[in-house]
Protein backbone atom coordinates (compact mmCIF):
# COMPACT_ATOMS: atom_id res chain seq x y z
CA UNK A 1 0.00 0.00 0.00
CA UNK A 2 1.38 3.67 -1.31
CA UNK A 3 -0.14 6.11 1.10
CA UNK A 4 0.51 9.39 -0.09
CA UNK A 5 0.05 13.05 1.91
CA UNK A 6 -1.20 15.86 -0.46
CA UNK A 7 -3.05 19.48 -0.34
CA UNK A 8 -6.76 19.35 -1.40
CA UNK A 9 -8.67 21.53 -3.18
CA UNK A 10 -9.05 23.92 -0.39
CA UNK A 11 -5.14 23.96 0.12
CA UNK A 12 -5.08 21.82 3.12
CA UNK A 13 -2.92 18.58 3.49
CA UNK A 14 -4.25 15.41 3.57
CA UNK A 15 -3.75 11.78 3.00
CA UNK A 16 -4.77 9.06 0.70
CA UNK A 17 -3.71 5.43 -1.09
CA UNK A 18 -2.23 5.22 -3.87
CA UNK A 19 -4.64 3.25 -6.66
CA UNK A 20 -3.30 3.44 -9.72
CA UNK A 21 -3.16 6.74 -11.46
CA UNK A 22 -5.29 8.39 -8.83
CA UNK A 23 -5.54 9.07 -5.05
CA UNK A 24 -8.15 7.80 -2.88
CA UNK A 25 -8.83 10.12 -0.01
CA UNK A 26 -8.65 8.97 3.56
CA UNK A 27 -9.84 9.87 6.53
CA UNK A 28 -8.50 9.48 9.98
CA UNK A 29 -4.16 9.64 10.91
CA UNK A 30 -1.70 7.92 9.68
CA UNK A 31 -0.80 6.16 13.30
CA UNK A 32 -4.33 5.90 14.19
CA UNK A 33 -5.91 4.71 11.38
CA UNK A 34 -6.70 5.71 7.69
CA UNK A 35 -9.87 4.70 6.37
CA UNK A 36 -10.65 4.91 2.56
CA UNK A 37 -13.28 7.30 1.43
CA UNK A 38 -15.40 7.78 -2.07
CA UNK A 39 -13.41 10.75 -3.27
CA UNK A 40 -10.62 10.19 -5.59
CA UNK A 41 -8.28 12.67 -6.78
CA UNK A 42 -6.00 12.24 -9.95
CA UNK A 43 -2.26 11.62 -9.14
CA UNK A 44 -0.96 13.55 -11.87
CA UNK A 45 -1.40 17.56 -11.32
CA UNK A 46 -1.89 16.81 -7.99
CA UNK A 47 0.55 18.42 -5.63
CA UNK A 48 2.16 16.26 -2.93
CA UNK A 49 4.05 16.65 0.39
CA UNK A 50 6.39 15.03 2.69
CA UNK A 51 4.44 11.74 3.53
CA UNK A 52 4.46 12.81 7.11
CA UNK A 53 5.89 15.70 9.23
CA UNK A 54 8.10 13.70 11.23
CA UNK A 55 8.56 13.95 14.80
CA UNK A 56 12.20 13.50 14.71
CA UNK A 57 14.80 12.73 11.92
CA UNK A 58 17.50 10.44 13.10
CA UNK A 59 19.98 9.40 10.89
CA UNK A 60 22.98 7.26 10.78
CA UNK A 61 26.66 7.72 9.06
CA UNK A 62 28.69 5.16 7.31
CA UNK A 63 26.40 2.19 6.92
CA UNK A 64 27.40 1.02 3.78
CA UNK A 65 31.34 -0.16 3.44
CA UNK A 66 31.88 1.68 0.48
CA UNK A 67 30.68 5.20 1.65
CA UNK A 68 32.82 4.46 4.90
CA UNK A 69 35.73 4.04 2.73
CA UNK A 70 34.93 6.82 0.85
CA UNK A 71 34.31 9.01 4.02
CA UNK A 72 37.96 7.88 6.02
CA UNK A 73 37.63 6.22 9.37
CA UNK A 74 37.44 2.83 9.19
CA UNK A 75 33.85 0.92 9.64
CA UNK A 76 32.28 1.88 12.31
CA UNK A 77 31.40 -0.86 15.98
CA UNK A 78 28.03 0.50 16.19
CA UNK A 79 25.99 2.80 14.23
CA UNK A 80 26.66 5.97 14.35
CA UNK A 81 23.86 8.60 14.51
CA UNK A 82 23.25 12.08 14.16
CA UNK A 83 20.08 14.13 13.95
CA UNK A 84 18.47 16.41 11.12
CA UNK A 85 15.99 19.30 12.37
CA UNK A 86 12.71 18.53 11.21
CA UNK A 87 12.30 21.82 9.49
CA UNK A 88 14.55 20.50 7.17
CA UNK A 89 12.32 18.33 5.51
CA UNK A 90 10.51 19.05 2.19
CA UNK A 91 8.16 16.48 -0.67
CA UNK A 92 8.97 15.13 -3.53
CA UNK A 93 9.47 18.14 -6.48
CA UNK A 94 10.36 20.91 -4.15
CA UNK A 95 13.42 22.51 -4.28
CA UNK A 96 16.61 22.35 -2.38
CA UNK A 97 17.86 25.35 -2.02
CA UNK A 98 21.63 25.88 -1.52
CA UNK A 99 21.87 27.90 1.81
CA UNK A 100 23.65 31.47 1.45
CA UNK A 101 26.14 30.69 4.37
CA UNK A 102 27.43 27.79 2.74
CA UNK A 103 26.41 27.13 -1.05
CA UNK A 104 29.51 25.56 -2.70
CA UNK A 105 30.24 22.21 -1.10
CA UNK A 106 26.38 20.69 -0.60
CA UNK A 107 26.31 17.20 -1.36
CA UNK A 108 23.60 14.86 -2.45
CA UNK A 109 22.89 11.55 -0.40
CA UNK A 110 20.06 8.36 -1.43
CA UNK A 111 18.87 6.69 1.25
CA UNK A 112 15.97 4.55 2.37
CA UNK A 113 13.80 6.19 5.20
CA UNK A 114 11.68 3.95 7.63
CA UNK A 115 8.68 5.45 9.67
CA UNK A 116 7.81 4.31 13.09
CA UNK A 117 4.47 3.29 13.13
CA UNK A 118 3.88 2.80 16.88
CA UNK A 119 6.20 3.86 20.18
CA UNK A 120 9.37 1.62 20.39
CA UNK A 121 11.40 1.10 23.51
CA UNK A 122 13.91 -1.52 24.34
CA UNK A 123 12.98 -3.26 20.97
CA UNK A 124 15.02 -6.78 19.84
CA UNK A 125 15.44 -7.58 16.35
CA UNK A 126 13.14 -10.06 15.98
CA UNK A 127 10.19 -7.71 16.72
CA UNK A 128 11.89 -4.98 15.32
CA UNK A 129 9.97 -4.23 11.97
CA UNK A 130 6.66 -5.01 13.92
CA UNK A 131 7.19 -1.15 15.13
CA UNK A 132 7.47 -0.30 11.46
CA UNK A 133 4.52 1.71 9.39
CA UNK A 134 6.43 1.59 6.53
CA UNK A 135 9.14 3.09 4.10
CA UNK A 136 10.43 6.03 1.19
CA UNK A 137 13.05 7.51 0.19
CA UNK A 138 15.20 10.31 1.83
CA UNK A 139 18.15 12.50 0.53
CA UNK A 140 20.51 13.29 3.47
CA UNK A 141 21.58 16.89 1.58
CA UNK A 142 24.41 17.74 3.08
CA UNK A 143 26.97 21.26 3.11
CA UNK A 144 30.29 18.98 3.79
CA UNK A 145 32.14 21.78 4.60
CA UNK A 146 29.81 22.66 8.07
CA UNK A 147 30.17 19.27 8.50
CA UNK A 148 33.81 18.53 8.10
CA UNK A 149 34.33 21.86 9.89
CA UNK A 150 32.02 21.96 12.96
CA UNK A 151 32.64 19.75 15.62
CA UNK A 152 29.43 17.72 14.89
CA UNK A 153 27.12 16.57 12.24
CA UNK A 154 23.25 18.72 12.63
CA UNK A 155 24.17 22.32 10.99
CA UNK A 156 25.52 21.04 7.95
CA UNK A 157 22.39 18.76 7.73
CA UNK A 158 20.10 20.63 8.85
CA UNK A 159 19.30 23.73 6.75
CA UNK A 160 15.87 24.52 5.06
CA UNK A 161 15.04 22.19 2.68
CA UNK A 162 17.88 19.44 3.56
CA UNK A 163 15.79 16.67 3.90
CA UNK A 164 13.57 15.36 1.01
CA UNK A 165 11.08 12.63 1.72
CA UNK A 166 8.92 10.98 -0.77
CA UNK A 167 6.95 9.83 -2.92
CA UNK A 168 4.74 7.94 -0.49
CA UNK A 169 5.64 5.70 2.58
CA UNK A 170 5.30 2.09 1.10
CA UNK A 171 4.01 -0.34 3.49
CA UNK A 172 4.54 -3.47 2.19
CA UNK A 173 8.22 -3.53 1.64
CA UNK A 174 10.88 -6.14 2.41
CA UNK A 175 14.06 -3.27 3.37
CA UNK A 176 16.55 -6.39 3.04
CA UNK A 177 17.40 -6.38 -0.49
CA UNK A 178 16.31 -2.85 -2.28
CA UNK A 179 17.78 -1.69 -4.96
CA UNK A 180 19.07 2.04 -4.47
CA UNK A 181 20.71 4.50 -6.63
CA UNK A 182 20.84 8.53 -6.76
CA UNK A 183 21.22 10.05 -9.70
CA UNK A 184 21.85 14.10 -10.88
CA UNK A 185 20.92 15.56 -14.27
CA UNK A 186 20.37 11.57 -14.91
CA UNK A 187 23.84 10.12 -14.03
CA UNK A 188 23.52 7.43 -11.55
CA UNK A 189 26.35 8.45 -8.81
CA UNK A 190 25.01 5.88 -6.67
CA UNK A 191 24.04 2.36 -7.15
CA UNK A 192 23.57 -0.44 -4.25
CA UNK A 193 21.04 -2.71 -2.50
CA UNK A 194 19.91 -2.44 0.96
CA UNK A 195 21.96 -6.00 1.67
CA UNK A 196 25.27 -3.68 1.62
CA UNK A 197 24.03 -2.04 5.42
CA UNK A 198 26.43 -3.08 7.50
CA UNK A 199 23.62 -2.53 10.49
CA UNK A 200 20.26 -3.43 8.67
CA UNK A 201 16.96 -1.77 9.69
CA UNK A 202 16.10 -4.75 12.74
CA UNK A 203 19.99 -3.44 14.30
CA UNK A 204 18.88 0.13 13.67
CA UNK A 205 15.29 0.02 15.54
CA UNK A 206 16.80 -2.24 17.94
CA UNK A 207 19.84 -0.14 18.60
CA UNK A 208 17.88 3.12 18.87
CA UNK A 209 15.16 1.82 21.00
CA UNK A 210 17.76 0.79 23.74
CA UNK A 211 18.56 4.58 24.43
CA UNK A 212 15.34 6.35 23.41
CA UNK A 213 11.48 5.87 22.87
CA UNK A 214 11.17 6.14 19.41
CA UNK A 215 7.77 7.71 18.92
CA UNK A 216 5.41 7.61 15.91
CA UNK A 217 6.21 9.48 13.22
CA UNK A 218 10.09 9.03 13.93
CA UNK A 219 11.94 8.72 10.64
CA UNK A 220 14.78 6.94 10.43
CA UNK A 221 17.57 7.58 7.54
CA UNK A 222 19.56 4.99 6.98
CA UNK A 223 22.75 5.64 5.10
CA UNK A 224 23.97 6.11 2.14
CA UNK A 225 25.66 4.59 -0.35
CA UNK A 226 29.06 5.12 -2.15
CA UNK A 227 29.55 7.79 -4.97
CA UNK A 228 28.61 10.38 -3.10
CA UNK A 229 29.97 13.70 -4.88
CA UNK A 230 32.27 14.89 -2.15
CA UNK A 231 34.51 11.86 -2.98
CA UNK A 232 34.88 12.10 -6.70
CA UNK A 233 37.89 13.24 -8.33
CA UNK A 234 36.90 16.38 -8.75
CA UNK A 235 34.00 16.78 -6.17
CA UNK A 236 30.58 16.79 -7.66
CA UNK A 237 28.89 18.87 -5.66
CA UNK A 238 25.37 20.24 -6.54
CA UNK A 239 24.86 23.66 -8.71
CA UNK A 240 21.60 25.11 -8.98
CA UNK A 241 19.67 23.44 -11.76
CA UNK A 242 21.18 19.86 -10.69
CA UNK A 243 17.46 17.92 -10.83
CA UNK A 244 18.41 14.88 -8.04
CA UNK A 245 16.58 11.68 -7.78
CA UNK A 246 16.60 8.87 -5.38
CA UNK A 247 15.19 5.68 -6.58
CA UNK A 248 14.75 2.52 -4.66
CA UNK A 249 13.14 -0.70 -5.57
CA UNK A 250 9.71 -1.30 -4.69
CA UNK A 251 8.88 2.55 -3.38
CA UNK A 252 9.99 4.46 -6.40
CA UNK A 253 11.56 8.02 -7.36
CA UNK A 254 11.90 10.87 -5.23
CA UNK A 255 12.72 13.86 -7.43
CA UNK A 256 13.97 17.55 -6.53
CA UNK A 257 15.92 20.32 -7.97
CA UNK A 258 18.49 22.55 -6.96
CA UNK A 259 18.22 26.35 -6.72
CA UNK A 260 20.37 29.65 -5.85
CA UNK A 261 19.06 30.78 -2.46
CA UNK A 262 17.04 34.03 -3.05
Amino acid sequence: MKIVRFLDAAGEPCHGFVEGDRIRVAAGDLFDGLAPTARTVPLAGTRLLAPLAPVNVLAIGRNYKAHAEEWGGGLPRAPVMFMKATSSVIGPEADVVLPGIAPRAVDFEAELAVVIGRAARNVGEAQALDYVLGYTCANDVSARDCQRGDEQWCRGKSFDTFCPLGPWIETELDPSGCTIRGRVGGETLQDANTAQLIFNVPCLISYLSAGMTLLPGTVILTGTPGGVGSARQPPRYLKPGDVMEVEIGGIGVLRNRVVAAP
